[in-house]
């Protein structure tokens, strides 16, 4: 599996693009805004999108979904159904912060812990992780050693869990128990920021770290 990481909007998400070689199929992770950039990222490479999938309900993880799911066809997948208050909001909560086309949505197919979800050969196996937003999932590729994470851990930090219905215990509780089962060897793609591993988190990390 390949991937190209995209940063969208002024909040700089990591919108990310998956594809497999063998199939050239393709998924989208968190297109938050800025969806012409993204289409014309999807035909430079030329891969073909078969799906979108969502970490989480935030504006700057959603706000392009609508317009890249007609675009192409393709259904929207994700978050856990517990996000759908954020989707619900999405129009209103993107006027007030001046990001303009968001469209409210309905996904195609919410997901839950131990989901998976396939594009060509690849397949993606599905966290909920709460903490950050109640509905919060990341994506696991075992055969990549790949996680795309959304915003429960960056490289030293980890998510904001003072949002409507975040929750600390419960953000610290997805990192120590979703994510680092996953293996010390697994390199992930936050929601914003540089890649790391789940390895150097567990031992430099200042919010989590093992020895904390």
């Amino acid at each position: 599996m390949k991937y190209q990481i995209i940063p969208v909007t002024p909040f700089q998400q990591n919108c990310t693009l998956l594809w497999c070689e063998e199939t050239n199929q393709a998924a989208i992770v968190d297109p938050g805004g800025e969806s012409p950039l993204l289409i014309r990222a999807i035909e430079t490479l030329g891969v073909k999108l078969v799906k979108v999938l969502l970490t989480h309900g935030h504006l700057d993880h959603v706000g392009a979904a609508t317009r890249i799911a007609k675009h192409y066809g393709v259904p929207i997948v994700g978050p856990h159904k517990y996000d759908l208050f954020l989707l619900e909001e999405l129009e209103e909560q993107c006027a007030q912060f001046g990001l303009e086309g968001c469209l409210q949505f309905t996904p195609d197919r919410w997901l839950d812990e131990g989901d998976s979800v396939v594009f060509g050969n690849q397949n993606l196996l599905v966290r909920h992780t709460p903490g950050h937003t109640p509905g919060h999932v990341i994506f696991f590729s075992e055969s990549a050693k790949l996680a795309s994470v959304g915003d429960v851990l960056f490289a030293g930090g980890i998510g904001r869990s003072d949002f409507p219905r975040g929750n600390y215990a419960d953000l610290i509780s997805s990192i120590r128990e979703k994510l680092w089962p996953l293996g010390n060897d697994v390199q992930f793609i936050p929601g914003h920021g540089p890649m790391s591993t789940f390895g150097d988190e567990r031992q430099t990390n200042p919010f989590v770290a093992d020895r904390l």
